[in-house]
């Protein structure tokens, strides 16, 4: 009979060992007056069998979903030749020293293709490797579509997909799109595995939700956890998905799966302070990447609509003092020139609460919600103007970069002052200066204090609307703030720089 403890030559301490010998010796030494006791008493009652515990019952098992989706993920590497310039900063380079440096603490590769190797793998100055990219993807069809991240391939001068079957390819990057960050390859083979699209829409947040990829170059790596929220706002054009699934270097690019099997999202980015998973990662919904690759396989590249609008947000306080009630829609902070926005009679200070009849709920909705209007079409919006609504209808054109006009220091030819009510001095605008603006009305501000200064308001500010009501002139302006009352709050639309925005002029107490 071996030793009891042989099977813990590593995991038990020698205080512990000696304890556990003594008990075992103690145990082999039964008295016979003892063993004939044992012998006669009554046999012990049968142990029935206790059933698993309910939460372990309930957990899913992820095999299947595994062995299914599993073999349509792929490894991705790029290669870029080296440049003489300055060390690279960009999220990519710096992604890439932490796959290098998990590799290096590793002693060795980290995967198929993983750059980098143990402390004495170090190559010659006369003979510097390509540097590239670590990241996944996934088949979208069976004719070698791959789906991935833009900026897995970004700069790439060239692409292998390698498949869990260890076959590699040389892949042709179709088209990249840098807004949404998504970006469609194409190898040359048939009869591949390729994954099920999901509908992110009946997607809910508490789902469990697995991720397939290379984090840190280790291929067909499976991580899960379930989605923490949807449509998160991060700036960027697109509401990602948020999980907690466990997501880090080189999972970029692959993809997000529900328990049916679906593919639901791409895993993009992630939340953390060291830049490797800290139970944030955010994922690009699936329906938006697909809309993207359609016009990636179909052109190469991605038209979007636009108006010709700069928006913000709208504060509560703002929407309250405007008569608007809930703070929806984005504010028109400026108009391009010869733009359909201007075209269609859209004004800096607007409020745009609705496209296509589809309500702007946050103000980064109406880049997105314009976005998927074909260039050409006309999108009918709803408008929120002087403290009424009104519907417009606009040609989108092309997106494309805009250009705010420059502003011109305003001439004043009258002067009105109302500093014993707001605060505020301010000037007409000469005719040259609002057609520089690309405005009607408005005066200068030459001096702001009291509840003015406190709302926020400067010299140079030029009003455009106080109280929902239009500026026209200086002395126009003096005679509606007689008229405001002066105990409530008092919405004031600015022009400041290239964009306009409201403040609240609230009273003094």
């Amino acid at each position: 009979m071996s030793h009891p403890l042989a099977a813990f030559p590593t995991i038990v301490s020698p205080r512990l060992r000696q304890a556990l010998a003594v008990a075992a010796l103690a145990t082999s030494s039964m008295t016979a007056f003892d063993a004939a006791q044992a012998q006669t008493a009554a046999p012990a009652a049968p142990v029935p069998v206790q059933a698993p515990d309910t939460a372990v019952r309930g957990l899913p098992d992820f095999t299947g979903l595994v062995e299914t989706v599993g073999p349509a993920v792929v490894n991705i590497r790029t290669n870029i030749k080296p440049k003489a310039a300055g060390p690279d900063t960009s999220l990519q380079a710096q992604m890439q020293q932490l796959i290098e440096e998990y590799i290096r603490r590793n002693g060795g590769r980290g995967g198929h293709g993983a750059p980098g190797g143990g402390d004495n793998d170090q190559p010659d100055d006369d003979d510097q490797p390509e540097q590239g990219y670590i990241g996944s993807g996934f088949m979208l069809s069976p004719d070698g579509y791959v789906m991935t991240n833009a900026h897995v391939v970004e700069g790439a001068d060239e692409v292998t997909v390698t498949l869990t079957d260890k076959r590699e390819f040389k892949a042709k990057i179709i088209g990249s799109d840098q807004r949404t960050d998504v970006a469609l390859l194409k190898i040359d083979a048939t009869g591949l595995p390729f994954v099920k699209i999901g509908n992110v829409d009946r997607l809910k947040v508490g789902e469990w939700v697995i991720a397939i990829g290379s984090p840190f170059g280790l291929e067909s790596t499976v991580t899960a956890g379930i989605v923490s929220a949807k449509q998160r706002e991060t700036g960027d054009y697109l509401q990602l998905l948020q999980t907690d699934v466990a997501i880090n270097p080189g999972n970029s690019g692959g993809p997000l799966i529900n328990m049916r099997g679906e593919v639901v999202g791409i895993n993009s980015q992630i939340l953390s302070p060291s830049g490797t998973s800290a139970g944030i990662s955010l994922a690009i919904p699936i329906d938006e990447a697909i809309r993207v690759s359609d016009q990636l396989r179909a052109s190469g590249h991605v038209t979007r609509g636009r108006i010709g609008v700069q928006i913000g947000p709208i504060s509560k306080q703002v929407a309250e003092s405007v008569g608007l009630g809930k703070p929806v829609g984005a504010l028109v902070e400026s108009v391009q020139a010869g733009l359909p926005a201007e075209k269609a009679g859209i004004e800096a200070g607007d409020i745009i609460t609705k496209v296509q009849d589809k309500t702007v709920e946050r103000f980064s909705d109406l880049p997105r919600l314009v976005g998927m209007v074909k260039p050409g079409d006309k999108v009918k919006l709803e408008v929120f103007h002087d403290g009424k609504s009104k519907e417009i209808t606009a040609d989108v054109v092309d997106f494309g970069p805009e250009t705010p006009p420059a502003l011109a220091d305003a001439a004043p030819d009258a002067v009105a002052n109302t500093k014993a009510t707001l605060g505020l001095q301010v000037t007409d605008l000469s005719d040259a200066d609002r057609a520089r603006l690309h405005i009607k009305g408005g005066v200068r501000v030459d001096g702001a204090e009291g509840a003015s200064g406190r709302a926020g308001l400067q010299e140079g500010d030029v009003i455009l609307t106080i109280g929902n009501v239009q500026v026209t002139s200086a002395k126009q302006f003096a005679a509606t703030v007689a008229k405001l009352d002066k105990t409530k709050a008092i919405a004031v639309l600015v022009r400041r720089g290239d964009s306009a925005n409201y403040l609240v002029i609230r009273p003094s107490k």
